[in-house]
């Protein structure tokens, strides 16, 4: 009997949680504010009629009830650039919204703009009117025209005839984009490329790649994602490959987050007044080309900032080439590694003549050395490092003797003293106590005048691309 009796009781309690409708749950209204996990959405910059990353707005009752928001609502409306969703609908205007005590509702914004000009700002302002009064989130973007470059199986992607970028529009990449034998792409200044995911460009035999930034407008050269999170992530794209006898100028240039970024082969490349930052393997990865480099920053490269095979011609002056990683915190590292060494298919050396002089700079990282000269016996390597600051952990990892008559007046293992050398401040200037400071030779100092942001240089020059 006792067991019916308990039996009953059970269904009972079953059939009324079952009968209990939701709708029969009072919702007041809101006498508190509501709270916001965020105040503002910035969006990454946007292009035209490209959608948006998704970002969320958490909504929190903190009161002891439940409560009906009146009205949630873009304030322009129909009008608007962007598109919310409300606890899971869609739309740009929300009436008696539930929330329940102590608990939060997700507000999801996205943007999919129209451009009106080369680049625009998008604001506007989701409405929450409630008894305790008006509040808002605003949301703001950039909006960016944009032309893009889609490699699809009727479209091989490729500049056949001389072209220039201007800044009036964004270059975005889909796939990989080819310029032609021989044809010459000129990118002018305030220019911004950027790579979808998986996509590169590649510069043919002959052809001359031109990037013409000026110290008030570079030119920017990055993934798609333009979320500062992605600012100091690699492998948001491929690479930049410059096949033999094409040709590289790049001056006031900002090039990140891929997976190599300039890859070059037998190339001829000069690069002045330039940053490249942040990639999975190498910021240059180089096959015996010949590189002229100049006021050039480098950090935060997997494998290494700089890597040289099979030889060639370089010659690094006031640059600064760290290598400090928390993202690759597990990977090689190497500010310049550098080597003769190649083998071709059938497994047999091939000769490579190795010639590479750094001056007035600074080659370091936290690893405990930042340049490798690796020579294959009975090949040529000529080098010299002349008034340079450099990570040295002894001639068996370095490959050379820091004592040689090929180092001069250099200074090994001490502290450059960076003002901030992680990928999110990226600030390679040194401090004023730095033993880089005062330390370059004026002789090589008047070959490059002024530093990377234009400062004079000509008297008691510090080393590296910052004085």
């Amino acid at each position: 009997m006792k067991f019916k009796s308990l039996l009953f009781l059970s269904f009972w309690m079953l059939f009324l949680a079952i009968s209990c409708d939701k709708d029969d749950i009072t919702f007041d209204a809101p006498s508190q504010e509501l709270s916001f996990s965020r105040d503002t959405v910035f969006c990454d910059t946007v292009y035209h009629q490209v959608r948006s990353e998704t970002y969320v707005v958490k909504v929190f009752n903190n009161e002891d009830k439940d409560v009906m928001i009146p009205r949630i609502n873009l304030e322009k409306g129909a009008a608007s650039l962007y598109k919310i969703n409300v606890d899971g609908k869609t739309g740009h205007d929300f009436q008696n919204v539930p929330l329940r005590k102590k608990d939060s509702l997700y507000i999801f914004v996205e943007i999919a703009p129209q451009a009106t000009g080369p680049e625009a700002i998008a604001e506007d302002r989701v409405l929450f009117t409630t008894g305790a009064g008006q509040q808002h989130v605003t949301l703001f973007s950039v909006v960016q025209d944009a032309e893009f470059f889609i490699k699809t199986p009727t479209n091989p992607n490729v500049i056949a005839t001389d072209a220039t970028w201007s800044s009036n529009k964004a270059k975005i990449i889909y796939g990989d984009l080819t310029v032609d034998t021989g044809v010459h792409l000129n990118i002018q200044a305030g220019t911004k490329v950027y790579f979808h995911k998986n996509s590169g460009m590649k510069v043919s035999a002959g052809a001359s790649l031109n990037i013409n930034g000026t110290a008030a407008d570079q030119v920017i050269i990055r993934g798609d994602r333009n979320d500062t999170y992605y600012d100091t992530i690699p492998r948001n794209w491929n690479s930049i490959k410059m096949e033999a006898s094409s040709v590289l100028n790049m001056n006031h240039t900002r090039l990140f987050g891929g997976t190599r970024g300039l890859e070059m082969t037998e190339t001829n490349a000069t690069i002045s007044n330039s940053f490249i930052h942040t990639f999975q393997e190498y910021g240059i990865y180089s096959v015996r080309s010949t590189i002229n480099a100049k006021n050039l920053v480098m950090n935060n490269c997997g494998e290494s900032c700089v890597g040289i095979f099979k030889g060639g011609v370089y010659d690094f002056v006031h640059s600064t080439i760290a290598n400090y990683s928390e993202v690759l915190g597990q990977s090689t590292r190497d500010g310049i590694y550098a080597t003769n060494e190649w083998k071709k298919e059938n497994g047999q050396p091939d000769p490579g003549s190795l010639h590479i002089n750094i001056r007035n700079s600074i080659i370091y990282s936290d690893r405990d050395n930042s340049l490798t000269l690796n020579q294959v016996p009975g090949q040529l390597l000529n080098f010299t490092i002349q008034n340079c600051l450099l990570k040295y952990s002894g001639i068996s990892a370095a490959g050379f003797d820091f004592t040689s008559s090929s180092v001069i007046q250099s200074i090994k293992n001490e502290d450059p003293r960076f003002m901030n050398y992680f990928a999110a401040k990226m600030n390679l200037r040194v401090k004023a106590d730095s033993p880089a400071k005062n330390k370059g030779d004026v002789t090589i100092a008047n070959t490059v005048p002024t530093d990377i942001v234009g400062v004079s240089r000509t008297t008691s020059p510090t080393l590296g691309a910052y004085q």
